[in-house]
């Protein structure tokens, strides 16, 4: 969506916004730890976030592969920044072309600083001279597709009068080849910026002003950024800060409070500005503080309009059903998914698609790094070992396992103590949900979708077992007529006892004025596909160790001779009852076991 369609949304509710702009790392770790951040604060509620080009366009091809990233993969609408510097014609063109393939609609238009290690700005043969030029280029080429924005300087109410007359004239010859919106430049002294706002206005420019907003982080980080830029300081900030300068969070304290009633002047103010972009400097803290200080709080339409992150490019943003097997890995997901071709009236792909299920082109992998995972996981020598960890992840003392690229959701709270106790018994978790029987979608902890809904799902259980047990359990799942299965093992071979060639809606919501919206399924066909994927995990993780080692072997051999099972208990109104059989079938075996302590090679569901 455009930026300036989302403050018109906002204007029409009276409802004041924010978002918040991030620039490229120089290095891969910082990168990952970055978009982890980024994803992160999108539970602080930003309407959009922008994406800078760094000096002398040196991260250019970075910037656009954030760009993509953020769209696909965190489903957060996002503004790419593009300059002058070091982009001939040919390579603006590959940045815009690419930009709109990620469903990008907006474009941050500049002429860019100089070059590393030149002091003068110059344009490069076949480039752009002015950012006038870059926007007449974008809106020659493209129409009305993107958002055009620039930057607004307003510390140019200094300047001599016809400096800032001439600064008015090329603002306004901007404004007339195609520019939407305006950014400013970060400032701290408001009534510098008050007044620069009703000059633009005095000029006849009506178009959208987004102030930027400099959290303050550190005294000599705030006095780096405000020399760099030439930033104007009020000598109340200051007399404030400056007593308390070697005190980092002294510091950030009394910014975040004088940064706030900056704030809260321009949004007060007769300025018609309903908005603050942050400069997050890809810090998080001083955001979240200025955010709360502000009593700025995220709405949940905002941020979860449905139970699963949505994708924001042009081919899956109508998207609005997903098999709930990639829950813990989306981007894996949306990368393997991407020619599932099919998605007609907006439902997951058609499973007669000749695209659907493909799986080849893209490689599995575990996100930890070797060093990580053996810190995150040890050297587990025995399947009860494993089992312990499976059970910690549920109960939240782990971070990750490696079908899991982040800590449990919030609802796994609600059923933690029942998972750790199956993973004890030998039924090792990989996915789950509880039953939600119309809790309403602002709930904290199960609320998705539009105000004044609710919201339902069914417990949901999927887990690797071995085969002795995998029989105790089915038998004792047979008794209860609500409750479907699919078990599929390595090779592919595939049990069920549903009757239904069709999806089985797993969590649907009820709102005012729509149809019933059902975003997750479990079924078939996808659940083949995925298995793939779940059993190739298992050997990754064994090959992070020795070829000779204990632990090696004893993960291989549990991919090698388990099962790959998912549980639906479709009575959404009986939480526990998907529960039952499996403590029943777990207890049976611990009792065999102790008559018939060696079945199969194991000893009490253990490797021998």
């Amino acid at each position: 969506m455009k930026i300036t369609e989302k403050i018109k949304q906002c204007e029409q509710k009276d409802r004041v916004w924010w978002s918040f702009e991030y620039f490229p790392p120089r290095t891969a770790q910082g990168l990952q730890n970055l978009l982890d951040r980024i994803e992160r604060m999108r539970g602080l509620g930003p309407e959009f976030i922008d994406i800078t080009w760094n000096a002398g366009g040196r991260t250019s091809d970075l910037t656009a592969e954030m760009v993509k990233t953020c769209q696909k993969l965190i489903g957060i609408e996002t503004c790419m920044h593009l300059t002058c510097t070091n982009m001939p014609k040919e390579k603006v063109d590959i940045a815009l072309r690419e930009a709109k393939a990620s469903g990008c609609r907006n474009v941050l238009a500049l002429r860019g600083d100089p070059p590393m290690g030149k002091e003068e700005w110059e344009a490069v043969e076949g480039g752009f001279v002015h950012g006038v030029d870059l926007v007449r280029h974008i809106r020659r080429e493209y129409g009305d597709y993107f958002d055009i924005a620039v930057a607004g300087f307003p510390q140019h109410m200094l300047l001599p009068k016809e400096e800032l007359d001439q600064e008015m004239q090329w603002l306004k010859e901007k404004i007339e080849a195609g520019v939407n919106f305006i950014f400013t430049q970060m400032f701290y002294d408001v009534q510098i910026f008050i007044d620069w706002v009703k000059a633009v206005r005095a000029a006849g420019i009506t178009i959208p002003i987004v102030p930027g907003i400099a959290p303050i982080q550190t005294w000599n980080g705030f006095q780096r950024a405000t020399s760099l830029a030439k930033t104007i300081i009020p000598q109340s900030f200051k007399d404030a800060m400056e007593p308390h300068k070697s005190n980092d969070e002294k510091v950030r304290e009394i910014g975040t409070k004088l940064v706030a009633d900056m704030c809260r002047r321009i949004l007060n103010e007769d300025l018609g500005i309903k908005g603050l972009h942050f400069y997050t400097m890809n810090l998080e803290k001083a955001t979240k503080m200025l955010l709360e200080e502000l009593n700025l709080v995220p709405r949940v339409e905002t941020l979860k309009p449905l139970p699963w992150r949505q994708s924001l490019t042009p081919t899956r943003r109508s998207e609005t059903i997903r098999p709930i097997f990639w829950a813990n890995r989306t981007k894996s997901y949306l990368s393997r998914t991407e020619n599932w071709d099919e998605y007609p009236n907006g439902r997951f792909g058609d499973s007669r698609s000749p695209a659907y299920g493909e799986l080849d082109g893209y490689g599995v992998w575990i996100k930890q790094t070797k060093e990580d995972a053996l810190k995150l996981w040890g050297e587990p020598n025995s399947v009860a070992e494993i089992s312990e960890l499976f059970a910690k992840f549920c109960l939240g003392q782990l971070a990750a396992l490696p079908w899991s690229d982040q800590p449990p959701a919030v609802e796994t709270s609600t059923i933690s103590e029942r998972l750790a106790h199956m993973n004890k018994l030998g039924f090792l978790t990989i996915n789950s949900q509880p039953s939600v029987d119309g809790a309403r979608s602002d709930d904290k902890v199960f609320g998705w979708g539009p105000i004044n809904g609710y919201v339902y799902q069914k417990a949901y259980l999927e887990f690797f077992v071995n085969p002795a047990l995998l029989a105790l359990l089915l038998k004792q799942i047979e008794r209860d007529s609500n409750i479907t299965y699919y078990v599929i093992n390595k090779k592919g071979d595939l049990r069920t006892n549903t009757h239904s060639d069709g999806p089985n809606a797993v969590t649907w919501g009820i709102f005012p004025g729509k149809e019933v919206i059902q975003p997750t399924i479990v079924e078939a066909v996808s659940f083949m596909a995925w298995k793939d994927e779940a059993f190739e995990l298992g050997h990754q993780w064994a090959q992070l160790y020795d070829p000779n080692s204990a632990s090696r072997k004893v993960i291989s051999d549990l991919m090698d001779s388990c099962y790959l099972v998912n549980v639906v208990h479709n009575d959404f109104r009986s939480p526990d009852a998907i529960f039952e059989p499996f403590f029943k079938a777990g207890e049976e075996f611990l009792a065999s076991m102790k008559t018939s302590p060696v079945v199969n090679g194991n000893v009490n569901g253990h490797a021998a």
